[in-house]
């Protein structure tokens, strides 16, 4: 028996009605959070030319994308991966004479070419926001506040925000402390795996306190302050506190100033999402660059975030309680089922006599015009 054309590639799923349904209604929650802070959908194909997802952003890792030949064009296209390169492409085209800041929400479904670490999972639903034109501490500290509130409207609980400094160990070694050039990815990458005895291999004994900066926000903050006698991080650490300020105990705060990993194109502002009950991560922004296309226009700055609200929902699916539906027998009158429809109820209409209404999953059932429960 033939049972490959009903197998589905690895890491990618159906989502049956309950997860759907669920998967719609946080995706409207929190497009409704981003529609009452300002925020405009947009809504970018599926694919586009490899070179325009590519060119945007500095990090997009091609080898993450499925590409293939246009057979129109004969160039090379892509599956999108991430959706913020595509909003790029949007502010610095069709939407470059917009007034800045300029705030730009979406949603839809990206898909890669393998799972991320330890997740299979290949396709996702991506949810987020941009704001474009603008890099400031007031610019960062409205993307994580609009991203807590849209995921505990969302049904989110218990949140809490990391966050990071993705350029710290660019900012340090260009003074406070010297890296030879060949020298600097090593100590970047030895000190987000968190590895001292390689961190000093690799050259990098005089970052080894930034080990000790990280926990909660409050402890870590200090720690960091301490080790940049300098004042080479002041204003980082003073924007860090300005926007952990202005969250207001909305979410549990920690510090990792050296994280990168999932970082590939943030500058100097970096902050991942986590929520009570959910195993991954729920989202992840901060600050980055829109490259320019060359026709005269200059690299713009944007702050943002992406949510993968995928465990959420299926976390959502199944704790959620059937809805109550009403069965409308053979025979009913249609304007009242209109009726019934028009105050809120599911209505579930009889197609012939085989069709049951618990069989369908009917909680009601309409008997002389009134809603009966099963």
């Amino acid at each position: 028996m033939d049972t490959d054309r009903d197998l589905l590639p690895e890491g990618l799923k159906d989502r049956l009605p309950a997860s759907a349904a669920s998967a719609a209604r946080v995706t409207r929650a929190v497009l409704d959070v981003l529609d009452a802070h300002g925020y405009d959908r947009v809504q970018p194909p599926t694919i586009e030319f490899e070179n325009s997802l590519a060119s945007r952003m500095a990090g997009i890792r091609l080898r993450r994308m499925f590409r293939f030949v246009d057979p129109a064009s004969l160039r090379t296209l892509a599956l999108r991966s991430d959706m913020t390169p595509q909003l790029g492409r949007i502010a610095s085209t069709s939407l470059a004479a917009r007034a800045r800041p300029l705030r730009l929400c979406y949603a839809g479904q990206v898909v890669t070419i393998k799972g991320d670490g330890l997740d299979p999972a290949r396709g996702r639903l991506q949810l987020g926001a941009e704001l474009i034109g603008l890099d400031s501490v007031a610019a960062a500290g409205e993307a994580v506040a609009v991203a807590i509130e849209a995921l505990g409207a969302a049904g989110a609980k218990g949140l809490s925000v990391d966050f990071t400094l993705p350029d710290l160990v660019d900012t340090l070694a260009a003074k406070a402390l010297p890296l030879a050039a060949e020298q600097v990815e090593a100590v970047r990458a030895e000190l987000d795996a968190k590895n001292a005895g390689a961190l000093v291999d690799a050259g990098g004994a005089a970052y080894l306190p930034l080990l000790e900066a990280i926990g909660p926000f409050e402890t870590a903050i200090e720690r960091l302050a301490q080790f940049d006698t300098g004042g080479a991080l002041a204003n980082r650490i003073a924007a860090l506190r300005q926007v952990a300020a202005r969250l207001g105990g909305k979410a549990r705060l920690t510090l990792d100033p050296s994280e990168r990993h999932g970082f590939e194109y943030q500058t100097w502002f970096g902050f991942t999402i986590y929520a009570e009950g959910i195993s991954g991560l729920l989202g992840r922004g901060g600050s980055y660059t829109i490259k320019s296309n060359g026709a005269g226009r200059a690299d713009e700055p944007a702050i943002g975030f992406s949510l993968y609200p995928d465990d959420l929902i299926d976390s959502l699916a199944g704790a959620e309680q059937p809805r109550d539906t009403l069965f409308l027998p053979l025979g009913h009158d249609p304007v009242q089922a209109e009726r019934l429809r028009a105050i809120g109820w599911r209505t579930v209409a009889a197609l012939g006599e085989c069709c049951d209404a618990r069989a369908l999953g009917c909680t009601h059932v309409l008997q002389d015009g009134d809603a009966v429960r099963l």
